[in-house]
């Protein structure tokens, strides 16, 4: 990843909190928690699995900077937002929560030098290494598909 590319996204993924509370506010309860499906997800629950993936970004993250070749743990998204309360938690908790630590791990990643992004952790899900500079970029991509997602959301429920 270049400095321009790691620029690019750390800039893209600072302005995500603002447009992600921009994109549901004054949304109507109805309209938060509407599914075009039984199986897929309301907005509500793309606020609680963008708050939580967050903090497992931040986790992975960490790791990556801090220990020598850890493993990712994996995540079953599904499960988390089955049962981790996503539908009662107030949408502007579950922005906050995103926006604090999207925050923070800004702040961690501001400090790394270049090579740091060539760090890694081993990613039992992919069965490879996933690279720092993957993770910098997903968190502007994760955020952006999920926003393409709450839009047209907003549209269907209308």
């Amino acid at each position: 990843m270049t400095e321009a590319e790691f620029k690019k996204y750390m800039g893209a993924a600072e302005s995500n909190p603002k447009r992600l509370a921009a994109a549901v506010l004054g949304l109507s309860a109805e309209h938060l928690r509407y599914k075009p499906a039984p199986d897929k997800w309301c907005i509500l629950e793309i606020l609680g699995h963008l708050a939580d993936v967050e903090i497992v970004f931040g986790h992975r993250i960490r790791q990556m900077l801090a220990e020598e070749k850890p493993v990712i743990a994996p995540m079953d998204q599904n499960a988390w937002a089955r049962n981790l309360g996503y539908m009662e938690t107030p949408p502007a908790e579950l922005i906050a929560l995103f926006g604090i630590n999207r925050h923070h791990n800004l702040r961690v990643l501001r400090r790394i030098k270049p090579e740091d992004l060539d760090r890694s952790a081993y990613h039992p899900e992919l069965k490879r290494d996933m690279l720092l500079n993957e993770i910098v970029e997903k968190l502007d991509t994760h955020t952006e598909n999920h926003l393409r997602q709450i839009e047209k959301l907003k549209r269907a429920s209308k």
